[in-house]
Protein backbone atom coordinates (compact mmCIF):
# COMPACT_ATOMS: atom_id res chain seq x y z
CA UNK A 1 0.00 0.00 0.00
CA UNK A 2 1.21 3.47 -0.82
CA UNK A 3 -0.15 6.61 0.86
CA UNK A 4 0.28 9.94 -0.91
CA UNK A 5 -0.88 12.86 1.23
CA UNK A 6 -1.54 16.29 -0.29
CA UNK A 7 -1.22 18.86 2.45
CA UNK A 8 -0.22 22.39 3.35
CA UNK A 9 1.50 21.05 6.47
CA UNK A 10 3.52 17.90 5.61
CA UNK A 11 5.26 17.98 8.98
CA UNK A 12 2.01 16.82 10.62
CA UNK A 13 1.82 13.59 8.63
CA UNK A 14 5.59 13.10 8.41
CA UNK A 15 5.77 12.65 12.19
CA UNK A 16 3.14 9.90 12.14
CA UNK A 17 4.91 7.87 9.47
CA UNK A 18 8.19 8.09 11.38
CA UNK A 19 6.79 6.51 14.55
CA UNK A 20 5.78 3.18 16.07
CA UNK A 21 4.34 0.31 14.01
CA UNK A 22 4.04 2.50 10.92
CA UNK A 23 7.79 3.18 10.86
CA UNK A 24 8.44 -0.57 11.08
CA UNK A 25 5.99 -1.27 8.25
CA UNK A 26 7.78 1.26 6.06
CA UNK A 27 11.19 -0.21 6.92
CA UNK A 28 9.91 -3.67 5.96
CA UNK A 29 8.62 -2.35 2.63
CA UNK A 30 4.96 -3.10 3.37
CA UNK A 31 3.94 0.57 3.39
CA UNK A 32 5.15 3.48 1.26
CA UNK A 33 4.49 7.13 2.05
CA UNK A 34 4.94 10.42 0.26
CA UNK A 35 3.83 13.88 1.29
CA UNK A 36 3.11 16.45 -1.41
CA UNK A 37 3.32 20.03 -0.21
CA UNK A 38 0.56 21.90 -2.04
CA UNK A 39 2.44 25.19 -1.57
CA UNK A 40 5.17 23.91 -3.90
CA UNK A 41 2.66 24.24 -6.74
CA UNK A 42 1.60 27.83 -6.04
CA UNK A 43 2.94 30.12 -8.76
CA UNK A 44 3.21 33.43 -6.93
CA UNK A 45 6.19 34.37 -4.78
CA UNK A 46 4.09 34.24 -1.59
CA UNK A 47 3.03 30.62 -2.28
CA UNK A 48 -0.65 31.60 -1.93
CA UNK A 49 -3.03 28.66 -1.67
CA UNK A 50 -6.28 30.32 -0.56
CA UNK A 51 -8.62 33.15 -1.52
CA UNK A 52 -12.06 34.55 -0.68
CA UNK A 53 -15.08 32.58 -1.98
CA UNK A 54 -17.15 33.87 -4.87
CA UNK A 55 -20.57 35.02 -3.69
CA UNK A 56 -19.21 36.27 -0.38
CA UNK A 57 -19.25 34.64 3.00
CA UNK A 58 -16.78 34.11 5.82
CA UNK A 59 -13.40 32.44 5.60
CA UNK A 60 -11.16 31.43 2.73
CA UNK A 61 -11.15 28.58 0.22
CA UNK A 62 -8.22 26.54 -1.04
CA UNK A 63 -7.37 27.62 -4.58
CA UNK A 64 -8.07 25.30 -7.48
CA UNK A 65 -4.83 25.82 -9.43
CA UNK A 66 -2.16 24.72 -6.92
CA UNK A 67 -4.38 21.83 -5.80
CA UNK A 68 -4.95 20.72 -9.36
CA UNK A 69 -1.24 20.87 -10.17
CA UNK A 70 -0.37 18.93 -7.02
CA UNK A 71 -2.91 16.24 -7.91
CA UNK A 72 -1.67 16.05 -11.49
CA UNK A 73 1.86 15.53 -10.16
CA UNK A 74 0.75 12.81 -7.75
CA UNK A 75 -1.32 10.97 -10.36
CA UNK A 76 1.37 11.37 -13.00
CA UNK A 77 4.02 9.92 -10.69
CA UNK A 78 1.88 6.85 -10.01
CA UNK A 79 1.15 6.23 -13.67
CA UNK A 80 4.76 6.90 -14.64
CA UNK A 81 5.83 4.13 -12.28
CA UNK A 82 3.33 1.76 -13.87
CA UNK A 83 1.05 1.58 -10.83
CA UNK A 84 -2.12 2.78 -12.51
CA UNK A 85 -4.41 5.51 -11.26
CA UNK A 86 -4.62 5.70 -7.45
CA UNK A 87 -7.90 6.23 -5.61
CA UNK A 88 -8.22 9.93 -4.73
CA UNK A 89 -10.00 10.62 -1.44
CA UNK A 90 -10.90 14.06 -0.13
CA UNK A 91 -11.46 14.35 3.62
CA UNK A 92 -14.66 16.32 4.07
CA UNK A 93 -17.46 16.57 6.68
CA UNK A 94 -19.95 16.14 3.81
CA UNK A 95 -18.44 12.84 2.67
CA UNK A 96 -19.41 9.20 3.15
CA UNK A 97 -19.29 8.24 6.84
CA UNK A 98 -16.09 6.38 7.65
CA UNK A 99 -16.34 3.11 9.58
CA UNK A 100 -14.56 -0.23 9.82
CA UNK A 101 -16.16 -1.58 6.66
CA UNK A 102 -14.89 1.44 4.69
CA UNK A 103 -11.47 0.99 6.29
CA UNK A 104 -11.35 -2.60 4.99
CA UNK A 105 -12.42 -1.45 1.54
CA UNK A 106 -9.72 1.21 1.35
CA UNK A 107 -7.07 -1.12 2.77
CA UNK A 108 -7.48 -3.19 -0.39
CA UNK A 109 -6.30 -0.36 -2.61
CA UNK A 110 -2.78 -0.31 -4.05
CA UNK A 111 -2.48 3.44 -3.42
CA UNK A 112 -4.54 6.13 -1.76
CA UNK A 113 -4.11 9.81 -2.54
CA UNK A 114 -5.51 11.72 0.42
CA UNK A 115 -6.41 15.37 -0.07
CA UNK A 116 -6.33 17.36 3.17
CA UNK A 117 -8.59 20.40 3.24
CA UNK A 118 -8.14 23.59 5.25
CA UNK A 119 -10.03 26.82 5.89
CA UNK A 120 -13.63 26.76 4.59
CA UNK A 121 -12.92 23.96 2.16
CA UNK A 122 -11.79 23.30 -1.40
CA UNK A 123 -12.84 24.78 -4.74
CA UNK A 124 -15.58 22.41 -5.98
CA UNK A 125 -14.03 22.17 -9.44
CA UNK A 126 -11.04 20.27 -8.01
CA UNK A 127 -13.39 17.78 -6.39
CA UNK A 128 -15.38 17.39 -9.62
CA UNK A 129 -12.27 16.88 -11.75
CA UNK A 130 -10.04 14.69 -9.60
CA UNK A 131 -11.70 13.24 -6.51
CA UNK A 132 -13.10 9.70 -6.57
CA UNK A 133 -14.71 9.93 -3.16
CA UNK A 134 -15.25 12.27 -0.23
CA UNK A 135 -15.02 10.70 3.24
CA UNK A 136 -16.08 12.05 6.62
CA UNK A 137 -14.53 10.71 9.83
CA UNK A 138 -17.47 11.92 11.92
CA UNK A 139 -20.33 14.34 12.33
CA UNK A 140 -18.14 17.22 13.46
CA UNK A 141 -15.88 19.79 11.81
CA UNK A 142 -12.09 19.78 12.04
CA UNK A 143 -9.82 22.67 11.15
CA UNK A 144 -7.22 20.17 9.93
CA UNK A 145 -7.80 17.74 7.10
CA UNK A 146 -4.51 16.17 8.16
CA UNK A 147 -6.10 14.88 11.39
CA UNK A 148 -8.88 13.23 9.39
CA UNK A 149 -6.39 11.77 6.90
CA UNK A 150 -4.34 10.27 9.73
CA UNK A 151 -7.46 8.63 11.15
CA UNK A 152 -8.09 6.99 7.77
CA UNK A 153 -4.45 5.98 7.41
CA UNK A 154 -4.20 4.55 10.92
CA UNK A 155 -7.36 2.46 10.56
CA UNK A 156 -6.42 1.10 7.11
CA UNK A 157 -2.70 0.35 7.25
CA UNK A 158 -3.11 -1.98 10.23
CA UNK A 159 -5.45 -4.15 8.11
CA UNK A 160 -2.80 -4.75 5.47
CA UNK A 161 -1.18 -8.19 5.50
CA UNK A 162 1.95 -8.55 7.65
CA UNK A 163 1.59 -5.18 9.42
CA UNK A 164 -0.14 -6.68 12.48
CA UNK A 165 -0.75 -10.29 13.45
CA UNK A 166 -4.00 -11.50 11.92
CA UNK A 167 -5.00 -13.01 15.25
CA UNK A 168 -4.86 -9.56 16.86
CA UNK A 169 -7.52 -8.33 14.42
CA UNK A 170 -9.97 -11.19 14.89
CA UNK A 171 -11.50 -10.23 18.25
CA UNK A 172 -11.06 -6.47 18.43
CA UNK A 173 -13.93 -4.02 18.35
CA UNK A 174 -16.17 -4.22 15.25
CA UNK A 175 -14.76 -7.57 14.12
CA UNK A 176 -17.71 -9.90 13.66
CA UNK A 177 -20.11 -7.04 14.47
CA UNK A 178 -19.24 -6.88 18.19
CA UNK A 179 -17.14 -4.71 20.50
CA UNK A 180 -14.04 -6.13 22.15
CA UNK A 181 -14.15 -7.92 25.51
CA UNK A 182 -12.49 -6.38 28.64
CA UNK A 183 -8.74 -6.96 28.88
CA UNK A 184 -6.56 -7.47 31.98
CA UNK A 185 -2.84 -7.77 32.68
CA UNK A 186 -0.51 -7.70 35.71
CA UNK A 187 -0.82 -7.17 38.62
CA UNK A 188 -3.48 -9.72 39.53
CA UNK A 189 -4.94 -7.29 42.10
CA UNK A 190 -5.08 -3.54 41.45
CA UNK A 191 -6.90 -1.00 43.66
CA UNK A 192 -8.58 -3.94 45.45
CA UNK A 193 -9.97 -5.17 42.12
CA UNK A 194 -9.03 -8.70 41.08
CA UNK A 195 -8.68 -10.13 37.61
CA UNK A 196 -11.70 -12.36 36.81
CA UNK A 197 -11.00 -15.91 37.99
CA UNK A 198 -11.84 -17.46 34.63
CA UNK A 199 -8.86 -15.69 33.03
CA UNK A 200 -6.54 -17.30 35.59
CA UNK A 201 -8.00 -20.78 35.13
CA UNK A 202 -6.03 -21.82 32.06
CA UNK A 203 -9.23 -23.40 30.72
CA UNK A 204 -9.27 -22.22 27.10
CA UNK A 205 -12.87 -23.08 26.31
CA UNK A 206 -14.19 -21.36 29.45
CA UNK A 207 -12.09 -18.31 28.63
CA UNK A 208 -13.40 -18.28 25.04
CA UNK A 209 -17.03 -18.42 26.21
CA UNK A 210 -16.46 -15.75 28.87
CA UNK A 211 -14.87 -13.40 26.36
CA UNK A 212 -17.65 -13.95 23.83
CA UNK A 213 -20.31 -13.26 26.45
CA UNK A 214 -18.52 -10.10 27.56
CA UNK A 215 -18.26 -8.90 23.96
CA UNK A 216 -21.99 -9.35 23.50
CA UNK A 217 -22.79 -7.80 26.88
CA UNK A 218 -20.70 -4.70 26.13
CA UNK A 219 -22.21 -4.34 22.66
CA UNK A 220 -25.78 -4.67 23.96
CA UNK A 221 -25.08 -2.05 26.60
CA UNK A 222 -23.15 0.49 24.55
CA UNK A 223 -24.00 -0.14 20.88
CA UNK A 224 -27.34 -1.96 20.48
CA UNK A 225 -27.38 -0.67 16.90
CA UNK A 226 -24.53 -3.07 16.12
CA UNK A 227 -26.56 -5.98 17.47
CA UNK A 228 -29.53 -4.95 15.34
CA UNK A 229 -27.34 -4.61 12.26
CA UNK A 230 -25.65 -7.96 12.87
CA UNK A 231 -28.94 -9.79 13.24
CA UNK A 232 -30.49 -8.19 10.19
CA UNK A 233 -27.41 -9.10 8.15
CA UNK A 234 -27.22 -12.67 9.42
CA UNK A 235 -23.76 -11.98 10.80
CA UNK A 236 -24.13 -13.93 14.06
CA UNK A 237 -24.03 -17.70 14.53
CA UNK A 238 -26.39 -19.75 16.72
CA UNK A 239 -24.21 -19.42 19.83
CA UNK A 240 -24.06 -15.63 19.63
CA UNK A 241 -27.79 -15.30 18.99
CA UNK A 242 -28.55 -17.53 21.96
CA UNK A 243 -26.36 -15.41 24.26
CA UNK A 244 -27.94 -12.21 22.94
CA UNK A 245 -31.44 -13.52 23.66
CA UNK A 246 -30.49 -14.63 27.15
CA UNK A 247 -28.74 -11.38 28.12
CA UNK A 248 -31.40 -9.11 26.64
CA UNK A 249 -34.28 -11.01 28.24
CA UNK A 250 -32.75 -11.29 31.71
CA UNK A 251 -31.16 -7.90 32.31
CA UNK A 252 -32.77 -4.49 32.73
CA UNK A 253 -29.41 -2.99 31.76
CA UNK A 254 -30.30 -3.66 28.14
CA UNK A 255 -33.88 -2.44 28.29
CA UNK A 256 -35.42 -5.85 29.01
CA UNK A 257 -37.49 -6.09 25.84
CA UNK A 258 -35.10 -4.74 23.26
CA UNK A 259 -36.16 -5.49 19.72
CA UNK A 260 -32.55 -4.87 18.52
CA UNK A 261 -33.58 -1.73 16.68
CA UNK A 262 -32.42 0.42 19.58
CA UNK A 263 -35.97 0.76 20.93
CA UNK A 264 -38.05 -1.10 23.48
CA UNK A 265 -40.86 -3.35 22.38
CA UNK A 266 -44.27 -1.92 23.04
Amino acid sequence: MRYTVLTLFPEITDAFFASSIMAKAIKRGIIEYRAVNIRDFARDRHKTCDDAPYGGGPGMLMLAEPLGLALEAALGAAQGEGRGRPRVVCLSPSGRPFDQSVAKELAGQAELVLLCGRYEGIDQRVIDLYVDEEISVGDYVLSSGEVAALAVIDSTYRLIDRVISGQSLEEESFSGGLLEYPQYTRPEVYANMKVPEVLLSGHHERIRKWRLEKRIEKTLCRRPDLISRGREGGLFDEEINRIIDGLAANSTRFGGGLDFQGEENE
